[in-house]
């Protein structure tokens, strides 16, 4: 009875599934007295949204990291953004694979669908490289910034090289540097060229997605060569980075000077869309900085990577229609290929639900908490982008909004289209078509 069950789930309960059953693992655990440096019990509903944040690689916090975990809850944390930056079901596949069991056809669908592969020919060969390519990219991280941090911690740096470069290669955001202040993050390290650089680096490595890492291992510097996809998501990075870092350059960061002003404006150009770093104070952006901070992080970073938000591909397929009913043209286009209406439809419907979310998200929060709105979108916006900057509000909300925030964040990260997709699993469109008729819009 219970095969025949699991037999009946479709790939996007599976991938639901997982993630929410991997969150209640980690709520578990860390309500254990070990898991706090005061060995007393962490409350359910503190422990799940903490769970919740860093198995959906979000970063916002309750509670300080560093001053509130111990070393158990730390690495209960470490492991909990790992699973959830790489995929549940790609961590799940690869013990699979390690333990020598085969790959069925349902389950190599299921891959196919949590890392966005464009066909399910070669998935498991993929999915070794993914894990091979993952740990060797954060274990380089940690060794990058094992210096800095061992100067500055002893022994104990060596511990947070590693927690932080692999918060930063899955977007997680979550940091240690409460052994310097509360929820300071890093902006200790503003001035260090060393850890700014290597830290950005990760995240957009690990924002880029996986297909896009294999299409740059086989075609190298052949950009003719890459999928579609591939050059969009690369294309659609660069200028997500570069004009964002010029308008905080130019406008935000009179506070800094010289290469640390450069520094700062890519760093939090950078971090904005998914990783929940930071190395400037936030709250002293201007209100239309703070603007551009919610718009990055909406757009989050790249399908099937350790980011979440609606997705760079989402923002291109929009603007690449938008563009094509600028010119009349009938079909949108980009690098010399059409793109396919299903694409545009299903951007438009991510692009409308994150929306909508993100408002209500705000609204409610802003009713509850009697709060500015301005500041309660940041939150949510953080919040179903998995980004994990805050304006310093979380910490101190109601347990209504703290709910909202746990639901935008598994929102963001498992994906909009495959929670509906879960939830209507058995619902079939109609293949009959029905007369139509025009509608005027614009």
């Amino acid at each position: 009875m219970m095969s025949q069950r699991k037999k009946r789930l479709t790939t996007s309960q599976i991938i639901m599934l997982g993630f929410a059953g991997m969150i209640l693992l980690g709520t578990v655990l860390l309500m254990l007295p070990v898991s706090s440096r005061s060995r007393e019990i962490t409350s359910f509903p503190d422990a799940l949204f903490t769970a919740t944040s860093a198995v959906c690689v979000t970063g916002l916090v309750l509670h300080d990291t560093a001053g509130y975990w111990s070393a158990f809850g730390q690495a209960v944390l470490l492991a909990l953004i790992q699973i959830g930056g790489m995929g549940v079901v790609t961590v799940a596949s690869a013990i699979t694979i390690v333990s020598g069991k085969k790959i069925t056809l349902m389950q190599r669908s299921t891959i196919q669908e949590a890392i966005s592969a464009p066909q399910v020919g070669g998935i498991v060969r993929l999915t070794g490289f993914i894990i091979r390519t993952t740990l060797i990219i954060e274990l380089a991280g940690a060794a990058l910034m094992a210096p800095v941090f061992y100067r500055d911690f002893g022994l104990r740096g060596l511990w947070m090289a590693l927690f932080h470069s692999v918060s930063a290669f899955c977007n997680a955001g979550f940091d240690l540097m409460g052994a310097e202040a509360p929820f300071s993050s890093l902006t200790v390290y503003r001035t260090s060229p060393l850890v700014n650089v290597t830290v950005m680096l990760l995240i957009v490595t690990g924002g880029i997605g996986f297909v896009t890492w294999d299409d740059i291992r086989v075609n190298r510097w052949h950009l003719r060569r890459y999928r579609m996809q591939s050059k969009v998501i690369l294309f659609t990075t660069a200028v997500l980075l570069a004009v964002p870092a010029v308008y905080f350059y130019a406008v935000e960061l009179g506070g800094f000077h010289g290469g640390e002003r450069v520094l700062a404006a890519l760093f939090q150009s950078v971090t904005a869309r998914t990783a929940g770093f930071n190395t400037a104070d936030l709250t002293a952006f201007t209100q239309a900085g703070q603007f551009l901070l919610i718009g990055l992080m909406l757009i989050g970073g790249s399908p099937g990577s350790t980011a979440g938000g609606m997705k760079t591909t989402t923002a291109a397929v929009l603007a690449a229609n938008a563009w094509a009913v600028f010119r009349r043209d009938e079909q949108a286009h980009c690098f010399g290929r059409r793109i396919g209406d299903d694409a545009v439809r299903n951007a438009a419907t991510i692009f409308l639900m994150y929306i909508v979310l993100f408002f209500t998200g705000g609204l409610i929060i802003s009713l509850a908490e009697d709060l500015p709105i301005a500041a309660c979108l940041f939150e949510t916006a953080s919040a179903i982008g998995t980004v994990g900057l805050s304006l310093g509000l979380t910490p101190g909300l109601g347990r209504l909004s703290q709910l909202v925030l746990i639901a935008l964040m598994f929102f963001g990260r498992v994906g909009g289209l495959t929670i509906i997709f879960a939830a209507l699993s058995g619902t079939r469109g109609s293949a009959a078509r029905l007369p139509q008729e025009k509608i005027t819009v614009g």
